[in-house]
């Protein structure tokens, strides 16, 4: 089983890369957060892997780090969620987000997920509850946390859809650090949704 992949990024797709490790390319289907991530073509880049094994293929989906690929497990764990539909809900929630959703209850912030309706968001809050391990969830009053949902409803107020907001907001979340200010986080995230 494949657990890890370090080599160079050779291509990058809307939902996969490859990475060739010693002259081998392998095929890794990836989030948009994941992908968002990584950095540009020919340099190097280094993903967990989860390898699936079907009767057909093996698939390997790639993460940027353990709490992706263990909201990725607990996910596929759940009846009738397949992976590449763990990588769907995956693109549209960043795995800490997911993990505070489902902590919170807030099925608002399920349902913003593309294809997940009121039903399935909050299966996926009774299912998760006890499969997300204390370590992947992140406090729900950490410091700046309203003024990223302050970015968010913003962006969502100035006609973006929703993940594309929330993926925005993931992105300034990791660059902006100390900087909290919305007028100073806003045109980042703009730039980020007009590139």
């Amino acid at each position: 089983m494949i657990a890890r992949l370090t080599g160079e990024l050779v291509h990058k797709a809307d939902d996969s890369i490859i990475i060739d490790v010693h002259g081998v390319g392998y095929l890794v289907a990836v989030t948009t957060t994941t992908r968002d991530a990584l950095p540009t073509q020919g340099e190097a880049v280094s993903l967990d892997i989860y390898t699936h094994v079907r009767q057909d293929a093996i698939l390997l989906f790639g993460f940027r780090d353990s709490k992706e690929r263990t909201a990725f497990e607990a996910l596929i764990a759940m009846s009738g969620m397949g992976p590449k539909a763990a990588m769907g809900v995956l693109s549209g929630i960043d795995a800490n987000d997911l993990a505070r959703a489902v902590a919170g209850e807030d099925i608002a912030r399920l349902c913003m997920i593309p294809g997940i309706g009121k039903k399935r968001a909050e299966r996926i809050i009774l299912e998760l509850k006890d499969r997300l391990p204390v370590s992947a969830s992140v406090d729900t009053d950490q410091p700046g946390s309203s003024a990223y949902e302050d970015l968010r409803s913003a962006l969502v107020n100035l006609g973006y859809k929703p993940v594309d907001a929330q993926r925005a907001v993931d992105i300034v979340r990791k660059k902006a650090g100390q900087d909290l200010e919305l007028d100073k986080l806003l045109p980042q995230a703009l730039r980020i949704l007009r590139s």
